[in-house]
């Protein structure tokens, strides 16, 4: 099965139809060797970088929004209004630094494992990942 087999699939499956520019987003996100993290404004950003295609933001977002609810990306919230999302789907914690924007992978042997005492009725806990948050100490600054 070739890659735009596998992109046309995946789109698809998340409910939209194949056109190039979406084929074009499945190529940056999907085609890369090593996982990554990105925000809206980043990827639109890589389109128009790498593959110099201008595609419209709602298109972006549409398509970025579908992929999460499939499954195909996973979205970590920083904050109420910024958001990032990670090609690298599997339970995993991260770190993000405060001074760069920068949302960085920590694997689950560098966290001690979570003791959730005590769960919401009627829920069941689906996965436990930890989002640390760093800055720089300026206290050690002279």
């Amino acid at each position: 099965m070739t890659n735009f087999d596998i992109y046309t699939k995946k789109l698809r499956n998340s409910g939209l139809r194949p056109t190039k520019q979406r084929l074009k987003i499945c190529e940056v996100l999907f085609s890369p060797e090593k996982t990554f993290h990105f925000t809206i404004n980043d990827l639109t950003k890589i389109l128009q970088d790498k593959l110099s295609e201008k595609i419209a933001l709602a298109t972006v977002y549409n398509t970025v929004h579908a992929f999460k609810k499939k499954g195909y990306l996973k979205e970590i919230s920083i904050n109420s209004d910024k958001s990032y999302f990670d090609t690298n789907t599997t339970e995993h914690h991260h770190f993000f630094d405060e001074d760069t924007n920068e949302l960085i992978d920590c694997g689950n042997n560098e966290i001690d494992s979570v003791n959730v005492k005590q769960n919401i009725t009627g829920k069941k806990i689906k996965s436990v990942e930890v989002l640390v948050k760093v800055a720089t100490d300026n206290q050690n600054q002279n």
